[in-house]
């Protein structure tokens, strides 16, 4: 049983949702996980729509929504990244809780309300 099993997610998951993803967030900003090693092969490379990616395995829209942690989540060696969303001025979201973990299921839903601190952040 690896360590993330054992202990990491028990952990994370002793927590309220949101409050675990917000905590995640602050220690990939922290630079305190490690990077992993990523799978360098050639095969694995694909160009669309003229960029290259160094894998197909991507993170999508909705994990970092303002760009926090986006240099150690490459760290993780993921191909791609998506942030986001992005709204034109700062926003809160729907009222908490708003994300709830349906564990039964393997599975999370998500009623975050596009919370984000607004385009400025990315300029």
């Amino acid at each position: 049983m690896t360590i993330f099993k054992r202990f990491i997610r028990p952990a994370l998951f002793s927590l309220e949702a949101e409050k675990s993803h917000n905590l995640v967030i602050r220690l990939l900003k922290s630079n305190l996980v490690p990077a992993v090693k990523a799978i360098d092969d050639p095969i694995l490379s694909s160009v669309v729509f003229g960029r290259q990616f160094q894998n197909p395995i991507g993170l999508a829209a909705g994990f970092d929504k303002n760009a926090a942690a986006i240099s150690n989540l490459y760290r993780l060696g993921f191909g791609f990244i998506e942030v986001g969303t992005v709204t034109p001025r700062p926003q809160s979201g729907n009222l908490k809780p708003r994300l709830f973990r349906l564990s039964e299921d393997d599975a999370i839903i998500n009623s975050l309300g596009f919370n984000s601190e607004g385009l400025e952040v990315f300029r």
